[in-house]
């Protein structure tokens, strides 16, 4: 019997990889991206503190339109998770695509986050 695993599970697997090497600090911490069908979250992150600095996504007020599982939606939370972060003192951080292929979505709110202020 053939062992199925899914899209998500692989997914978690990349993630688990790409975490072994990215590790946010006080000084650098970690911009993680979780990406649904519907909707995309970026959250900095200190992981020696174990907490999160700030986050956005587009459930957010500033962000929520007819459209939130599109390429323009990941531009504007990545130009506000930025905007938020560099409020807070944060102007360089380590990207954790969390496992997905830095492509589409994920890549548009990068170049959002970079447009906001966010070196990476």
């Amino acid at each position: 019997m053939l062992n199925k695993v899914s899209k998500n599970e692989k997914r978690k697997k990349r993630h688990l990889r790409l975490r072994n090497k990215v590790q946010g600090t006080p000084e650098r911490p970690r911009l993680n991206v979780f990406r649904s069908s519907n909707h995309i979250y970026a959250q900095v992150i200190d992981d020696l503190a174990g907490d999160t600095l700030v986050a956005a996504s587009t459930l957010d007020e500033e962000i929520k339109s007819d459209s939130t599982g599109n390429k323009e939606a990941a531009k504007k939370v990545g130009k506000l998770v930025a905007e938020r972060a560099v409020k807070k003192g944060i102007d360089e951080v380590v990207f954790d695509r969390g496992g997905y292929i830095y492509h589409g979505r994920i890549k548009e709110l990068a170049e959002g986050a970079r447009e906001g202020g966010l070196k990476f």
